[in-house]
C-alpha cells in the first residue's frame, strides 16, 4: 500500500510542476495548437496555445510508477508494464498527430489511415503480451473470458485455441480504439479530459485494491467460477492500483495548468494515451465491460459524434449544432467553464454507478 501512496504524490509533483517547465520549453519552440475556423468563436483565443502537454501526463506516470518501485525496492509486474507500455505507445502515435498539425499549421495530423495503423500495431502488440507472462497460478494480464466485474462464463476459448486468441485479439483491438478515441472526442475544452480521466482511473485505484485484498491467492479460496464468486482471479491487482493512482495523480497535476483559461494542452499525445491507458486497465483489472459504465461520459460524446454523422449521411440535416456534443452547448449558449463542470458532475456520475455496480456483484456474489 505504501508504494500506491508514494506513485501517487510523486507522479502528481512531477506534473505540478513539471508542466509549467514543459510549457516554457513549448512557447519557446512555438509549438502551438492550430485551431480551425469553423469551430466555436470563442475557441480562436486559443489559438497558439502550447499543446502536446500530454508528455508530462505519460512523463509523470511512468516515473511516478518507477519512483514507487525504486523506493519500495519491489520489482515490477507485467500486467502494469503492459499497461503502460500501451499508454506510451499510443502517446507516440498521437504525438506524430500533433507535431504535424503544428508543424504544418493545419487541424489535420496524420491521415486516418497512418493513425488507425499506429493504434492497431500498439494494440496489437498489447494485446498478444497480455495473454503471455503466466504467473505461478498460471494466470496471464489478460483473460480469453469477457469481463464485467470480473471474468463472465462468455469464453473465446470455447471457439478453439487459436481462434480463442484470434478473438481476444479484435476485441482489445476494439477496445483500444473505442477508448483512445472516446477521451480523444472529448478533449476539446479546458480541463475536460483531463478532469474526466482522473475520476475513472481513481475508479481503477480503489478496484485494483478491492481485488488485491480479496485476491483468491491472499485470501486461499480456490480459483473461483466466472460468475458471482467470493474472490478475485486478477494476476497484479495491488500493482495496476500503482498505475492507476500515478495516471490520476498526473491528470491531476496537469489539470491544474489544464484549467480554463488553459495554460497548455494535451493534445492527441494525451488523449489517445489516456484512453489507452484506461482500456489497458480495464482490459487487466477484468473489468472490461464495467468500462462502459465508468467512462459513461466519454460513450455519450462518442455516440454523439456517431449520431450527428449518421443522421446527416441519411437525412443531410444535423441533430446537434455541432459534435462531439460539448461543442453543441458551446453553440447553444453555455459558458465553457460551465459544460466543462457539468461533465465533471456526469463523469463523476457514471463513476459512481460503476464502483456501485462493481462492489454490489461482489457483496451479492459473497452472500451466495
Amino acid at each position: 500500500m505504501r508504494g500506491i501512496l508514494l506513485a501517487g504524490f510523486t507522479s502528481l509533483v512531477i506534473a505540478l510542476f513539471g508542466t509549467p517547465l514543459f510549457i516554457r520549453f513549448l512557447v519557446h519552440r512555438r509549438y502551438g495548437q492550430f485551431v480551425r475556423d469553423d469551430g466555436p468563436t470563442t475557441h480562436h483565443t486559443k489559438r497558439g496555445t502550447p499543446t502536446m502537454g500530454g508528455a508530462v501526463i505519460i512523463g509523470a506516470t511512468v516515473l511516478g510508477y518507477a519512483g514507487a518501485h525504486l523506493v519500495t525496492w519491489t520489482p515490477p509486474t507485467a500486467s502494469a508494464l503492459l499497461v503502460l507500455g500501451l499508454m506510451v505507445g499510443l502517446g507516440v502515435v498521437g504525438f506524430l498527430d500533433d507535431f504535424i498539425k503544428i508543424s504544418k499549421q493545419r487541424s489535420l495530423g496524420l491521415r486516418s489511415v497512418p493513425k488507425l495503423i499506429g493504434q492497431t500495431l500498439v494494440g496489437l502488440v498489447f494485446a498478444v503480451l497480455a495473454l503471455q507472462f503466466p504467473d505461478e497460478g498460471q494466470r496471464t494480464p489478460a483473460s480469453l473470458k469477457v469481463s464485467f466485474t470480473r471474468d463472465t462464463a462468455i469464453d473465446f476459448a470455447h471457439l478453439g485455441a487459436v481462434a480463442g486468441v484470434v478473438l481476444f485479439i479484435v476485441w482489445a483491438l476494439l477496445m483500444v480504439a473505442a477508448t483512445s478515441n472516446g477521451v480523444n472526442l472529448t478533449d476539446g475544452l479546458d480541463g475536460l479530459a483531463s478532469g474526466a480521466t482522473a475520476a475513472v482511473a481513481g475508479a481503477f485505484t480503489l478496484i485494483g485494491i478491492w481485488q488485491y485484498n480479496q485476491n483468491c491467492e491472499v485470501t486461499g479460496i480456490p480459483t473461483p467460477t466466472p460468475a458471482l464468486a467470493p474472490c478475485y482471479n486478477t494476476r497484479d491487482p495491488l500493482d495496476l492500483a500503482v498505475v492507476a493512482i500515478a495516471l490520476m495523480a498526473a491528470c491531476i497535476g496537469f489539470l491544474w495548468w489544464n484549467a480554463s483559461p488553459a495554460k497548455i494542452f494535451m493534445g492527441d499525445t494525451g488523449s489517445l494515451a489516456l484512453g489507452g491507458a484506461l482500456a489497458g486497465l480495464a482490459i487487466t483489472t477484468r473489468t472490461e465491460l464495467l468500462l462502459v459504465v465508468l467512462g459513461g461520459l466519454f460513450v455519450i460524446i462518442a455516440l454523439s459524434v456517431v449520431i450527428q454523422v449518421g443522421f446527416f449521411k441519411m437525412t443531410r440535416k444535423r441533430v446537434f449544432r455541432m459534435a462531439p456534443l460539448q461543442h453543441h452547448f458551446e453553440l447553444v449558449g453555455w459558458a465553457e467553464v460551465t459544460i466543462v463542470t457539468r461533465f465533471w458532475i456526469i463523469a463523476g456520475l457514471f463513476v459512481g454507478l460503476g464502483l456501485g455496480l462493481f462492489y454490489g456483484e461482489w457483496v451479492v456474489g459473497s452472500d451466495l
